[in-house]
C-alpha cells in the first residue's frame, strides 16, 4: 500500500502542476492575443493539457485503489466523502480547462485576464482542502 501512496502523491503533484500552470497560460493568452503569441500559447496550452490529463486519471485510479484497500476504515469517515467531493470539483475544473483550451485555440475567448487571474486560484483552494482533510481529518 505504501508504494500506491507514493505513486498517488507523485501523480497528484504532477496533475496539480498542470492545474496551476494552465490557467496562468490563459491569463497571458487573454492579455496578448495577437498572431504569433496566440499560436505559441495555443500550442503550449494544448500540449500541457494533453500531458497532465493522464496524470489526472492516474491520480484518480491510484486514489481509488487506496480507498479500496482501506474501505473498512474509510466507510464511516466524513472527511473522506468531503474529499471525494473536492476531487470531483477538481476533475470538473480540469475538464473545463480543456474546454478553455479549445475556446482559445478557436479564437473565441471573450473573458479578460482578470477573470483568468481569479480562475487560476481555484485549484489552490481545492489542494488546500484535500490536504487538510487527509492530514488533519477534522470530521
Amino acid at each position: 500500500m505504501e508504494w500506491v501512496k507514493v505513486f498517488h502523491i507523485v501523480m497528484m503533484v504532477s496533475w496539480f502542476a498542470g492545474l496551476f500552470y494552465l490557467p496562468r497560460l490563459f491569463v497571458n493568452h487573454a492579455e496578448f492575443n495577437d498572431g504569433d503569441v496566440h499560436e505559441r500559447l495555443t500550442m503550449m496550452e494544448g500540449k500541457l493539457y494533453r500531458f497532465v490529463t493522464p496524470m489526472m486519471f492516474l491520480t484518480l485510479i491510484s486514489g481509488t485503489a487506496l480507498a479500496w484497500m482501506q474501505w473498512d476504515y474509510l466507510q464511516n469517515e466524513l472527511w473522506f466523502y468531503i474529499k471525494v467531493v473536492i476531487v470531483s470539483l477538481l476533475v470538473w475544473y480540469h475538464f473545463y480547462c480543456g474546454h478553455l483550451v479549445k475556446v482559445f485555440a478557436e479564437g473565441k475567448n471573450n473573458r479578460n485576464h482578470v477573470f483568468y487571474r481569479w480562475f487560476n486560484e481555484a485549484p489552490v483552494f481545492g489542494l488546500l482542502g484535500a490536504v487538510i482533510l487527509v492530514i488533519v481529518r477534522p470530521f
